[in-house]
């Protein structure tokens, strides 16, 4: 008699934590050495993801949901630890550093930031660090199909005081060539620190990811759908939105009123032209995917809903309350991307919210997991979608909750004593644990993927919160202490990971 192999099985588990997060004297989190001891105690807990946030650069509100570029990096990431290592920085050029070590206080972070990396490149323009120029050469060919683009749309809006591309003088914001030609020569320098900046964040990152990768850790990256209309991807491929001749948005990006909103969520994103995407045969978003995917193992699409049909508002409504939905390139896309990419495209689509049938049938033609959060079965717009017991399908990725959720302890003080009930009914438990009961209820489901915030796993209330959506302040600031994460956590962590083999 004949035998088959069993099926591979994808059952695993990990951790949602943003690199900003991770604890350090510099004011904000960094791919140096406490990015390593991070994976260290993911592979020590038994834990097979490090879920993150989106990488790119920051602009307005310090959210890594809005962009200068969906193909860059951060450069506030860049760890002076290792520039000190490579000899682009001495001890003395951090010395005086003082943070507080429980939040990132952005401005002043920011501040120390530019000017470390501008120290960086004066040092090795005037010759440091002589073993890194070939690869900074070779780094600057490799990617000039988008670095080129950015580093000057960034020198730039440094000229411009930081302006927005939308408010630029319009030989600038409309592209004229003799204009870019003047100014890649006026701008030569700084448009080399940008491209400086760029190689030292994807060499620390490329390290960092291949440490994991030998530890058993993968990555789980972030790819909003949408860009920010302050991007170098706008500025630079106006043909592929919905843009007027001065280039502002025809249209722009949102969700209609909802359970969560009486007035829907305006976004402001400009919106795709996704005709003259399917004439170049989706060239960019291949592009896109493929720079993202070389960064991390897999890739959770934001907002996944509209590639079937989005929410389209009229440019300068107040609220999201006037639009309409409209088709979106629904398969044509991923057949696209299959020819390109391969014939497993490895992304998990975000799929919460108001999803129709048709979205549905997007999502499973192409056998791509979706997510389930476990505070939405049970607190406000409750649907048994999220329950475990009615999960259809274990290509499924489970969440205790997400960087928009409050903390699963937030979250449990914040519902209903009739919502509150219906968790300890179900769980079996009396709530005094409320966030390691949700996480055994991921871990314990029948989905492959188990996710929890490490806010979960380290029992933290609602000032650990990540983002609270809608609101314009004091979000992505949480960081991790040092010595908060203890070797009985991880151990009791490991253990929940092993007994139901993840």
């Amino acid at each position: 008699m004949s035998q088959t192999s069993p099926p591979k099985s994808n059952r695993s588990s990990g951790i949602l934590f943003h690199p900003t997060s991770l604890p350090g004297p510099y004011g904000i989190g960094d791919l140096g050495p406490n990015a390593y001891h991070w994976v260290d105690a993911l592979a020590y807990a038994k834990q097979k993801w490090w879920q993150i946030l989106p990488l790119g650069p920051t602009g307005y509100g310090d959210s890594p949901y809005q962009c200068f570029s969906a193909f860059a990096g951060n450069p506030y990431l860049v760890s002076p630890d290792r520039l000190i290592e490579d000899g682009l920085l001495t001890t003395q050029d951090v010395a005086a550093v003082s943070f507080p070590g429980d939040k990132v206080d952005f401005g002043p972070v920011i501040e120390f930031k530019v000017a470390m990396l501008a120290q960086a490149w004066e040092n090795f323009r005037a010759g440091r660090a002589a073993h890194l120029r070939a690869e900074f050469e070779q780094f600057k060919h490799e990617n000039a199909s988008w670095l080129d683009d950015f580093a000057l749309f960034m020198a730039l809006k440094d000229a411009h005081g930081g302006d927005s591309w939308l408010k630029w003088p319009a030989p600038s914001r409309l592209r004229d060539e003799k204009t870019l030609a003047q100014a890649r020569a006026d701008h030569a320098d700084k448009i080399g620190l940008h491209q400086f900046r760029q190689f030292l964040f994807f060499r620390q990152w490329f390290a960092l990811k291949h440490y994991a990768n030998e530890k058993g850790v993968r990555l789980i990256g972030d790819v909003p759908i949408f860009v920010a209309s302050d991007s170098s991807d706008v500025w630079a491929n106006p043909e592929l939105f919905q843009l007027d001749e001065e280039r502002q948005p025809k249209v722009v990006a949102g969700v209609p009123p909802d359970y969560f909103s009486a007035t829907g969520q305006l976004w402001g994103n400009p919106l795709y032209d996704w005709a003259a995407h399917k004439q170049s045969g989706y060239a960019w978003w291949a592009a896109r995917l493929r720079a993202t995917l070389a960064q991390v193992d897999l890739v959770r699409i934001d907002h996944f809903r509209g590639f079937e049909a989005y929410w389209e508002i009229p440019a300068g409504m107040p609220t999201a309350q006037v639009g309409k939905w409209v088709k979106g390139p629904d398969a044509d896309l991923f057949y696209a991307l299959r020819a390109q990419l391969g014939n497993q495209i490895p992304v998990i689509a975000e799929d919460l919210g108001v999803i129709t049938p048709e979205v549905d049938k997007l999502r499973t033609t192409f056998e791509l997991p979706g997510m389930r959060v476990l505070q939405f079965a049970f607190g406000g717009a409750t649907e048994d979608r999220f329950l475990p017991h009615a999960y259809e399908s274990r290509n499924t990725v489970v969440y205790t909750g997400t960087h928009d959720n409050d903390t699963t302890w937030g979250w449990y003080n914040s519902i209903t004593e009739h919502e509150r009930n219906f968790v300890r009914r179900y769980l079996a438990r009396d709530g005094s644990d409320i966030a390691w009961d949700l996480i055994r209820l991921a871990w314990s489901s029948v989905a492959d993927y188990a996710i929890a915030p490490l806010q979960d796993v380290l029992n933290l209330g609602r000032e650990a919160r990540m983002n609270t959506p809608g609101t314009a302040a004091g979000n992505w600031s949480w960081r991790l202490l040092e010595n908060q994460l203890t070797r009985a956590t991880l151990d009791r962590l490991g253990e929940l990971t092993a007994l139901y083999a993840r």
